[in-house]
């Protein structure tokens, strides 16, 4: 996904400290959040994705799931210390087989808990195809970089307003469903909220998706990242900021900009987490970011895991349709045979995990 990380920060008010109540109507306390940072400790992982999976879609629905491939993959996660995974869902495939999806997100839950993976689940998503359709998906464009990722809810939304009602009950049953289960770190509600030139007409969704979660009152704390600095987006990256329970941002690019937005997020006094990082291209690697998030114990989540059908080992702008893999992965750590881009990064990442 693509980003570029915020000054303004700097300049804004620290949280209030609201108490929590019953219904839930305000983020968790400076308190309630540091606590769950003391009981989580040092989270650290990828965004998500079997490399069988084109897209969300794919994952989720019955006919694609692979708990195999996933079961694989999250070992060789595991075997280098990663201990969280970012993971989107869809409502449409909820919406399709509502019983079987849940029953599919608790069985990817006890596969990732055997590896002693938790997870944040992801929810909307403002990024690359605006529409989409249950079923088969499509396949991938040779090296061309997330051909099929699918937004949720997209245009859809826009198209048929009716469906807020839809979303409302998906986010609602979710939460309720896993509501107090310890497998699952983080909430996040929306990803890159008016990415794709949506700018603020996603605002109304991004508040009710904060005002949908407190409804339910899960025991895991609610964050939406930010993501980018324009202009059109202060109002709902200071929204993001004032009524996230731990904050998260996205940054793709090295310490010139990393150590900034560490520095000014830490004036709000919550958990932090990088939820997107590791671009090769633009320096944003393990080798030079996460060293610095681990001493600042803030969430390290790369972008990526095994190169598979989103194609993300290739550049966003970038397509390779005649190479298997580009010489220099985009994103991405391992090959679909479990072998690494680069055993220096692998050998770095057990050594900050202490593996």
């Amino acid at each position: 996904m693509r980003t570029v990380i915020y000054t303004f920060i700097i300049c804004m008010s620290l949280l209030s400290c609201q108490p929590k109540q019953q219904s839930r109507t305000a983020p968790w306390t400076l308190e309630q959040a540091n606590q769950w940072q003391q009981q989580r400790g040092w989270l650290r992982g990828c965004n998500f994705l079997p490399s069988t999976a084109v897209n969300q879609l794919e994952m989720w629905q019955a006919e694609t799931f692979d708990p195999e491939t996933i079961d694989r993959e999250l070992g060789w996660a595991a075997a280098i210390g990663m201990n969280c995974m970012r993971v989107f869902l869809h409502h449409a495939a909820w919406d399709a087989d509502r019983a079987g999806f849940k029953k599919r997100m608790d069985q990817y839950l006890r596969i990732a808990d055997k590896h002693g993976i938790s997870t944040m689940f992801v929810f909307f998503c403002d990024c690359w195809n605006l529409t989409f359709t249950v079923g088969k998906q499509p396949d991938p464009k040779p090296g061309v970089h997330n051909s099929a990722w699918v937004s949720d809810p997209g245009n859809l939304l826009f198209e048929k307003p009716e469906l807020i009602h839809l979303l409302e009950e998906y986010m609602k049953d979710i939460f309720t469903t896993f509501k107090n289960d310890k497998r699952i770190a983080v909430w996040d509600l929306f990803n890159e909220p008016g990415n794709s030139g949506y700018g603020e007409k996603r605002f109304d969704l991004l508040k009710k998706a904060f005002e949908w979660g407190w409804a339910v009152n899960p025991s895991q704390p609610f964050t939406a990242g930010l993501w980018s600095n324009h202009h059109t987006m202060y109002n709902m990256n200071k929204y993001q900021l004032d009524h996230s329970d731990v904050i998260t941002y996205h940054d793709y690019h090295d310490l010139s900009s990393q150590r900034p937005a560490v520095d000014s997020l830490k004036r709000f006094g919550r958990p932090i987490l990088c939820t997107e990082y590791m671009a090769r291209r633009f320096n944003s690697t393990f080798q030079v970011v996460m060293p610095m998030l681990k001493a600042e114990n803030v969430g390290a989540i790369s972008w990526g895991l095994v190169a598979g059908k989103t194609n993300t080992h290739f550049g966003w702008d970038d397509p390779l349709p005649d190479l298997e893999e580009p010489p220099l992965w985009f994103h991405d750590i391992f090959r679909k045979d479990g072998t690494p881009f680069s055993q220096e990064e692998v050998d770095l990442i057990k050594s900050l995990c202490g593996k």
